[in-house]
């Protein structure tokens, strides 16, 4: 390659990451590394609202939580939601249709990336619900889908909020997400 040619960085597909070791997304075809590992607080969080959604979704056999799961929205993209509710997808090997609800807990290292990217990423595929936690805060901020695009819900410390979209509706009650978090 002579100095006048322009580096041109390699494109992805599914079937490079699943060779991959470790923990990784893939966003148009551009890897994204998982790294560090997200700190206590975060899977804590994590595993709570998890834990919260299963309670109240017990009886619904149409959908599932899951946590940490991929999501393969195209050949060349790989999402990897901290917690998903998804509603009749028959794929025993990871999400293949878009999850009706998307928790992200924010860590210093994938904030931008779920933020912007991320966001950006949910709201083109039609997520219903997206939820940033941010752990420094104990808040969350609630954005649901309408026309197309991502408005602002909610933002959500001490009361419960209600999603009403998915297939089964929910009720997730922020006050005892972050009650154990708080001095």
């Amino acid at each position: 390659m002579s100095a006048s040619q322009p580096f041109e960085s390699p494109h992805y597909t599914y079937e490079d990451y699943c060779q991959w070791e470790g923990r990784w997304e893939l966003i148009q075809g551009m890897p994204y590394a998982m790294v560090p590992a997200p700190i206590k607080i975060h899977q804590q969080l994590s595993l709570q609202i998890g834990s919260a959604l299963l309670s109240e979704l017990f009886d619904c056999l149409d959908c599932e939580v899951l946590l940490d799961e991929d999501w393969k929205v195209s050949s060349d993209m790989v999402l990897k939601p901290d917690v998903a509710v998804v509603c009749c997808d028959s794929n025993p090997n990871y999400i293949s249709k878009t999850p009706d609800v998307i928790f992200e807990v924010l860590s210093p290292s994938t904030a931008k990336r779920d933020e912007t990217l991320k966001f950006s990423v949910y709201e083109e595929e039609g997520v219903q619900y997206y939820v940033l936690v941010y752990p420094d805060e104990l808040l969350a901020k609630v954005y649901q889908l309408s026309a197309g695009h991502y408005v602002k819900a909610a933002e959500c410390d001490t009361e419960p909020f209600s999603f009403d979209e998915s297939s089964c509706a929910f009720t997730i009650d922020f006050l005892n997400i972050f009650k154990r978090f708080r001095s």
